[in-house]
């Protein structure tokens, strides 16, 4: 009896010292792991550019189930585009009409080519959260705050088209960005991401101030919904 309270008191003052010793970076990235594993959760997005209006400015929301559908509603101006995934096939909703994501992405540019082409590379807000704790050179924690600077590779990975970079990308320059996130109960419920930098392409350039904030909602509740005709699109 003694043994077992004995090598209970061990593993439990281990574990404490494990939690102590685990850096801010560290910590965060558990709290965005935990909120993947789990089994569903919705969000929403607001996207501002300083100055009003400006490229990838709007509002969205999302769904995800784990294993299964991904559901996302973007407003980007006076246009709302709807769209679903799962695994590597999509569809996107475009004048009430469902299509494939890779016709949508191959037609005229446009705001719902832009979503096609980004949901083809798209991260759910765990994984995106997990992705940019990766690219602060330093996380520093506040209570349930974490915060940090972006490195400049780090800035310039969010100010591309669609995440697109290479001979085909735009030119990024001025470079800098911030990101700050919630945790609460052990899990990511929020992020805030700043980026700023010039960027030119195809021979137009642009000064990029960009806020972007996600919120989590609905963690273990959400369900989502996808009509038929997206279905269809899905296994074309």
């Amino acid at each position: 009896m003694k043994r077992n309270l004995l090598i209970g008191t061990i593993a439990l003052l281990a574990g404490s010292l494990l939690q102590a010793s685990a850096s801010p970076k560290d910590e965060l990235t558990t709290a965005a792991k935990k909120l993947a594993d789990k089994d569903n959760y919705s969000w929403k997005q607001e996207t501002v550019n300083a100055g009003g209006g400006g490229f990838g400015a709007g509002a969205g929301k999302g769904k995800i189930e784990k294993g299964g559908y991904l559901w996302l509603s973007m407003k980007m101006r006076d246009n709302t585009v709807e769209a679903v995934k799962k695994a590597d096939k999509g569809a996107i909703k475009i004048e009430d009409e469902w299509q494939s994501l890779s016709d949508a992405a191959s037609g005229d540019p446009g705001p719902a080519t832009f979503v096609a082409r980004r949901l083809q590379n798209f991260k759910s807000p765990a994984a995106q959260a997990e992705d940019l704790a990766g690219k602060v050179s330093e996380v520093k924690r506040d209570g349930d705050v974490y915060s940090g600077d972006l490195t400049e590779e780090g800035a310039k990975s969010q100010l591309m088209f669609g995440g697109r970079g290479g001979g085909n990308g735009p030119e990024i320059s001025e470079a800098k960005g911030s990101v700050k996130f919630w945790v609460k109960d052990g899990l990511l419920s929020k992020y805030e991401l700043k980026v700023q930098g010039k960027v030119s392409f195809n021979g137009n350039d642009r000064n990029v101030d960009r806020t972007t904030t996600v919120e989590i909602q609905d963690i273990g509740s959400t369900k989502v919904e996808v009509p038929d005709e997206a279905k269809k699109k899905l296994s074309s």
